[in-house]
């Protein structure tokens, strides 16, 4: 069956729940709907298993307390504070998905940070420290929380940003427009992460597909690969050389740039293991070849690899599920954001081959699922399972 297993979640489907959602789906299958820009037909293999919702922790509703006091977006929840050195700055961030396999926060090259909370997509411009706007793709089809966002990646030069959805859609925005300008659907069940090569968009689903788009073209779809487990994270090498996939089963795929064609056969180059899903992942900017990794809560651990030779170059234990991860490729260091026990955003220098801890910064009260940093690395913006939004400054 082809359903992913997530991150501290069990999920049991019965028989007759399965057999009642696969009636469903196949009574009312997908059709293209217009939006601002149109939607279009997706090229996904095996329909019937991706037309499978897959059951995914998102938080609980809530409760009396919290309606009472509810906070909006980017709220102001403290005056500047101190620690550890860097002035910390704490902002509402409601309705933001405790779901470890989302990706829901970036930052473009000009510094706007764009941030994922249910169906909206909020813009905080991190130099005039203000809410610039918010982007709210609307409901197209089927229960509205599919269209909850799962993932999202701005483009190169910060002029676009693209929106992947739970129900599979890609979504084009122009920020400065604030409006769609592509719609394509591209998968048929959660697009888990994005990826840009140059003008080229690579989506990865979590049943293990990955599509390559060109937004520019008539037809989009460039080509496509399979890998056997659900994609929870993807990108690109800072040399478009590579693609690199992390699975919920704990592989990291490094894929060649030969991107066209269907390929259902196509193997990676290499392929290394964790035991944990490879969610917390990324490309070392400045050292070719190098990209780390993060493990969940049954891991704990940091790694480095050699993609070329398929070797971890280092590794140390954290003790603590690493939930994100990002590279400041100014100042030359590596940041991870952590779940239990302290819910700490950490520091690491890599001075080959040892990692070594800079500082901790404490701050959040649950799990810090996303992480992202401002071109001049002086920023550091976290987001927590605790629905506040984090700002780390000098």
């Amino acid at each position: 069956m082809c359903l992913a297993i997530e991150e501290n979640v069990s999920p049991q489907v019965s028989y007759k729940r399965f057999r009642r959602r696969i009636i469903r789906r196949s009574a009312s299958a997908s059709t293209p709907v217009a939006t601002g820009g149109q939607c279009e037909p997706s090229f996904e293999f095996d329909t019937v298993c991706q037309r499978l919702e897959l059951d995914s922790s998102l938080g609980n509703p809530p409760g009396p307390d919290e309606r009472r006091h509810h906070v909006q977006p980017f709220a102001v929840l403290n005056q500047s504070e101190i620690v550890q050195g860097k002035t910390l700055m704490k902002f509402g961030a409601p309705s933001l998905l405790n779901d470890y396999y989302t990706n829901l926060l970036d930052c473009s090259c000009d510094g706007m940070v764009a941030l994922a909370l249910s169906s909206s997509v909020y813009l905080w411009n991190s130099k005039t420290r203000a809410l610039e706007g918010f982007l709210a793709p609307s409901p197209r089809r089927g229960p509205s929380h599919c269209h909850s966002i799962s993932s999202l990646c701005w483009s190169r030069d910060g002029t676009a940003l693209c929106v992947g959805t739970r129900r599979g859609e890609v979504q084009l925005w122009d920020v400065e427009q604030q409006q769609a300008t592509r719609c394509l659907v591209s998968h048929l069940t959660a697009v888990g992460a994005l990826s840009w090569k140059q003008h080229l968009l690579s989506s990865g689903s979590v049943l293990g597909h990955i599509h390559h788009l060109d937004p520019r073209a008539p037809a989009p779809a460039v080509g496509s690969s399979v890998q056997s487990e659900g994609i929870c994270s993807l990108q690109w090498s800072p040399g478009d050389d590579w693609l690199a996939s992390g699975s919920t089963g704990g592989l990291l795929h490094v894929w060649d740039s030969n991107i066209t064609g269907v390929k259902r056969s196509r193997r990676p180059l290499t392929t290394m293991r964790q035991p944990s899903a490879v969610k917390a992942m990324g490309w070392c900017p400045w050292q070719r070849n190098a990209i780390a990794t993060g493990g969940g809560w049954k891991d704990g651990e940091l790694r480095i690899w050699d993609t070329q030779s398929g070797s971890c170059v280092t590794s140390v234990n954290t003790n603590s599920q690493i939930c994100s991860l990002r590279w400041a490729e100014t100042m030359r260091y590596l940041v991870t954001g952590h779940g239990v026990p302290h819910h700490q955003v950490t520091g690491w220098t890599w001075d080959f081959p040892s990692v070594r801890p800079m500082y901790e910064l404490t701050g959040h009260s649950q799990r810090v699922l996303h992480l992202a940093i401002n071109p001049d690395n002086d920023q550091i913006f976290s987001a927590g399972a605790d629905q506040r939004f984090l700002i780390w400054g000098p």
